[in-house]
């Protein structure tokens, strides 16, 4: 099965990879079609040790997983709907102290245990999505900041970022400059400031049921950066069948098919 793509060797060398935003199908055939894997639970409840060891045993060892950062750094307990998957229980105060990069005991207990699974799985990337309640205020932009100010950074970990909403460009690439992060889009809807490597998120040009026309799809060939390694991840609903035919297309006009 094709996993990977280095275009022409006209055109500057880079890799392609393309994959899912969560396994969506049974983790032993993941990876006769995809390379990379974004997993999910550990923005809404980190797997445990056993979980993510049983993982491991299942796929190649060259297999390459990048992991959502928990939801305790990014998003508030009091308004977001994505706590109802927490089985943790939180405090009043604990509650009120989440989201945002806050420094707080709970924000740092979620950087803690992301990196732990960051560790386990051998993840080259962390992500941090953020909701388009954080907004491009000066505290918001501040508790960026400190918290990426006073956190141990794995070693050999990317970390990047997913802004939503109308942040602009000159804020987010200083922010991405300052604390080394990749900046991380859907290209349908706005361009990476940041290069090498590129990573981006499709979440469905018209929400999460969208399925990505071929032509679509050809569109977002056109939009690959001429160089440096770019992560395609699909994280629209029907996103098994689009991967795929995502792949074949790339295949088609590819020079060489990386296995």
């Amino acid at each position: 099965m094709t996993r990977g793509l280095v275009l022409a060797p006209t055109q500057a060398v880079r890799a392609i990879k393309v994959g899912l935003c969560g396994v969506s199908m049974k983790l032993a055939e993941y990876p006769r079609h995809f390379p990379v894997l974004e997993v999910q639970q550990t923005f809404y409840e980190p797997p445990t040790v056993a979980t993510m060891t049983r993982w491991k045993a299942t796929l190649p060892l060259r297999f390459e997983f990048t992991i959502k950062a928990w939801q305790l750094i990014t998003h508030s307990a009091l308004t977001s709907s994505t706590y109802r998957r927490l089985r943790r229980p939180l405090t009043a105060e604990e509650r009120a102290s989440t989201g945002g990069f806050r420094n707080s005991p709970i924000v740092d207990e979620g950087w803690a245990t992301t990196v732990e699974c960051a560790r386990q799985l051998r993840a080259s990337s962390i992500l941090f999505q953020c909701p388009a309640s954080f907004k491009p205020t000066p505290a918001n932009v501040d508790a960026m900041a400190g918290f990426f100010h006073r956190i141990q950074r794995p070693a050999n970990v990317r970390l990047m970022w997913e802004p939503r909403g109308p942040w602009p460009e000159e804020l987010v690439t200083q922010i991405c400059s300052e604390h080394d992060l990749v900046h991380v889009v859907d290209p349908f809807v706005n361009r990476a400031l940041t290069s090498a490597p590129t990573y981006w998120r499709l979440h469905g040009i018209t929400g999460a049921r969208h399925v990505y026309s071929d032509a679509e799809l050809a569109q977002l060939i056109q939009k690959l950066p001429a160089d440096g390694d770019v992560y395609v991840m699909f994280n629209n609903m029907p996103r098994v069948g689009d991967a795929q035919r995502f792949v074949k297309l790339l295949a088609g006009v590819s020079a060489q098919v990386a296995v």
